[in-house]
């Protein structure tokens, strides 16, 4: 998978091309009718990509298509690859995912949790064990979001500069000992909440490794990958290729233009997010969905043993609950009935129960900008889609793509 290019007849790989066509003509709508600026649509089977599409524009105003290289914000689907990034560094010895946080990042010892009171008064206790790295991999961490606004941790986050961003110039180690100063949800392991825990994770990478963020992405995962449009900035010469960033219009739910969050830095910011820090393309994404798919290698590098692949892609919550029964019913990148969590991912316990077609063991995750990728390791089938439209939670797209991929399978 280098360039974007299809490389299989549908039918030799059970796909109806009539069906496949269904995609397009009902993501084509949400452009059409202004609810999308534009979308980019990889469909692959068996490691082979079955149908590529784009429709709509990666700049409206300037009237600039989506096209095979644009540059997306990937937001949380950063998040994979910083949890592979730590199992590659686990799988070294490293640490071990029992190991407290504190060994890497000293100001998250002697935690505290809040138990009640306000954002401006809040009671806590104290953490009964640990915050460990394995409940960083899985948001068991009791770390939240900014951008949550349901409860007074989130609003301690925010009035401290943390809601879509960090406050300027704090580094990635100055975020993490802010996040130490505010009280966690729940102990850590009895709960599930999305929150900054990648970031946390990116920052025991940059401990454990001795290399900053950017340059161990670069030099042990996205260099060995090819993946050459991948990183935490942008450089001038690439700029036009980036699509612009969009919200939902709260008056008529059409896309209105957000250049509030839409700078991607020319050099590495000093916050190098890996929870939602990078930018990629379509191509570069779909060689680290394949490396996932082959169970860690990829073009003869391998970046994890297939065991850990396996390992990361099992529902880690406790008794193997699913996240309507562990997690906080907020947003996420991910439905939560049937759903359970791995080490980076979401993954399907009971389709049934979720009431979307799919399998067993099918892993996933998005980003905010309604990005969105799946692997299905029964069909064999990786399915990723690409746009730019804040919050992700705005449309049922990824229900919708499931469901229409699902119904084009035929063999």
């Amino acid at each position: 998978m280098g360039e974007l290019k299809i490389e299989v007849d549908p039918a030799e790989v059970g796909f109806d091309a009539d069906r496949l066509a269904r995609i397009d003509a009902h993501f084509a709508r949400y452009v059409d009718d202004a609810r999308l600026p534009g979308w980019l649509l990889a469909v692959a089977r068996h490691g082979r990509v079955v149908h590529v599409s784009t429709y709509g524009h990666r700049d409206v105003e300037a009237g600039l298509p989506v096209e095979h290289d644009t540059v997306f914000r990937i937001y949380s689907m950063t998040k994979p690859i910083t949890s592979v990034a730590a199992m590659m560094l686990a799988e070294e010895g490293v640490f071990e995912l029992k190991d407290p946080v504190c060994r890497f990042i000293p100001s998250l010892a002697d935690q505290r949790v809040y138990t009640g009171g306000s954002a401006l008064r809040p009671v806590t206790d104290p953490v009964v064990e640990p915050m460990r790295i394995w409940h960083l991999l899985t948001h068991t961490s009791g770390l939240t979001y900014g951008f949550h606004h349901s409860h007074p941790v989130d609003a301690m986050y925010r009035g401290a500069g943390f809601e879509w961003g960090s406050p300027a110039g704090l580094d990635t180690a100055g975020c993490c000992d802010a996040w130490a100063g505010m009280p966690l949800l729940f102990q850590p392991g009895s709960e599930w909440n999305y929150g900054v825990s990648t970031d946390v994770l990116g920052r025991v990478v940059e401990v454990a490794s001795g290399m900053s963020l950017d340059r161990f992405f670069a030099e042990r995962i996205l260099g060995p990958l090819g993946m050459v449009d991948t990183g935490f900035c942008l450089a001038d010469e690439e700029r036009d290729r980036l699509a612009a960033l969009y919200i939902a219009n709260p008056a008529d739910g059409t896309r209105l233009r957000f250049d509030g969050l839409g700078a991607v830095e020319s050099t590495p910011p000093p916050f190098l997010s890996g929870g939602g820090g990078l930018v990629s393309t379509a191509a570069d994404y779909l060689r680290f969905c394949e490396m996932l798919r082959r169970r860690g290698e990829l073009d003869g590098v391998r970046l994890l043993g297939s065991r850990t692949v396996d390992y990361m892609t099992r529902n880690h919550l406790p008794g193997g609950a699913d996240l309507e029964a562990f997690g906080r019913p907020l947003f996420s990148e991910t439905t939560f009935d049937g759903i359970g969590f791995g080490l980076g991912f979401s993954v399907v316990d009971d389709p049934v129960k979720n009431k979307a077609p799919g399998s067993v063991g099918e892993y996933a995750w998005g980003g905010a900008a309604s990005t969105a990728f799946w692997n299905d390791p029964q069909e064999d089938l990786t399915v990723l889609f690409m746009t730019q439209l804040l919050p992700s939670s705005t449309h049922p797209i990824r229900s919708q793509l499931k469901a229409l991929v699902n119904q084009a399978l035929v063999d």
